[in-house]
């Protein structure tokens, strides 16, 4: 239900009430179910809020690849093995995907793999191996 309240603010055109969410959503849920996802994600820093008169109008706090991140990290959260998960998701990206993931993780710990940072570094082995 996250991802889809997450999903209605995306599509909203500039902060929404939870009634325009609600609505948006077919209506299906009821209204403090909807504040209730709102507040959870607010709390989990995926959504921000604005004051509005007496209530709040809502944002999503990331972009769709945010929003696309923010899925990965709940199914990663939800299993209980993260290292099995992590090592299978890894060991299935091609090639590209893999060294753009070895160098976003260099990027983030403040490595450098050398002159040319896009190239295969030849002292590691492949992530998926």
């Amino acid at each position: 239900m996250e991802a889809q309240v997450l999903a209605a603010l995306h599509q909203a055109p500039g902060p929404a009430t939870a009634a325009w969410v609600q609505d948006h959503l077919g209506g299906d849920l009821a209204y403090t179910t909807v504040m209730t996802i709102l507040s959870r994600l607010h709390a989990k820093k995926a959504v921000t809020r604005e004051r509005d008169g007496r209530s709040y109008v809502w944002l999503p706090a990331a972009d769709e690849a945010g929003l696309a991140a923010l899925r990965m990290r709940r199914v990663l959260d939800s299993e209980s093995d993260r290292d099995a998960v992590l090592a299978s998701f890894v060991s299935a990206l091609s090639a590209q995907d893999e060294q753009l993931l070895r160098t976003l993780l260099e990027r983030a710990t403040g490595e450098d793999s050398g002159p040319d940072a896009t190239g295969p570094d030849p002292g590691r082995p492949p992530l998926g191996d």
